[in-house]
């Protein structure tokens, strides 16, 4: 009896073709729920469906982007080859943020470290760290203290002169990416008329001036701009001399 009657249930359906619509273009993914029989299908993108039903069933359409619909069929419903059913989003509205700005909380406010600390670079740094005469004394004198050999032994193995060489360096990289990222290549080539393959001899060129790179460091572009002309109109003086 239990067959019979679930193969009568059957019998009595047929597939329903719909389209679910709403103001998205994509609506895929929507499930279709058929109430009586637990029958579920998805929707394609453009919101298409076919699902067993007859008259008087209930469709569910459920998604986590729209509000929930139900759905009574009715015998017309089946004879619709338009049938459609409009689909509401649901909008996730953000709970307010409020930004607050602490300017004045930085480590020396909060007593971390000492006011006026200088900032050093990873390799001014090294050298700093390298040549530091390292006393322990008695209120602040000398006396009765000791000096760390440290910076005189990388005096004299010449390993201070090789960390001053890379504080130099480390500074010409900073000013050459500064400079990078103020101009294009297209700003030397067909403004300042450097051929291509000398374009990053004139960066270097540049950089080791040092009334340019007070100038560039202070990312006045327009002051920039005219000081690095000047040093254009030179460099390529220079090559033209070269190249006699």
């Amino acid at each position: 009896m239990i067959g019979q009657t679930c193969l009568s249930q059957t019998q009595d359906r047929s597939v329903l073709n719909g389209k679910v619509v709403s103001n998205t273009s994509n609506m895929e993914g929507v499930y279709v729920i058929n109430a009586q029989t637990e029958e579920t299908v998805t929707t394609d993108v453009s919101g298409a469906f076919s699902i067993s039903a007859k008259a008087d069933d209930v469709l569910v359409f459920s998604s986590i982007n729209f509000k929930e619909k139900r759905i009574m069929l009715k015998s017309e419903d089946f004879l619709n080859i338009n049938f459609s059913v409009k689909l509401t989003m649901v909008m996730h509205e953000l709970q307010e943020v409020v930004i607050k700005r602490y300017d004045n909380i930085n480590a020396e406010n909060l007593g971390i470290i000492p006011n006026g600390q200088k900032k050093y670079t990873a390799a001014e740094r090294k050298l700093e760290t390298a040549t530091a005469l390292n006393a322990t004394a008695n209120a602040g004198t000398m006396a009765g203290g000791s000096v760390s050999a440290d910076p005189l032994l990388n005096f004299f193995s010449g390993r201070t002169a090789m960390l001053k060489k890379e504080v130099a360096v480390e500074k010409k990289e900073f000013f050459m990416r500064l400079l990078e990222n103020m101009f294009s290549l297209d700003h030397f080539i067909d403004r300042l008329k450097i051929p291509a393959e000398y374009v990053k001899g004139f960066e270097y060129y540049a950089v080791e001036n040092e009334k340019f790179t007070v100038i560039l460091n202070s990312k006045n572009k327009t002051s920039t701009e005219f000081l690095l002309g000047e040093l254009a109109v030179k460099y390529k003086e220079i090559i033209a001399s070269e190249n006699k």
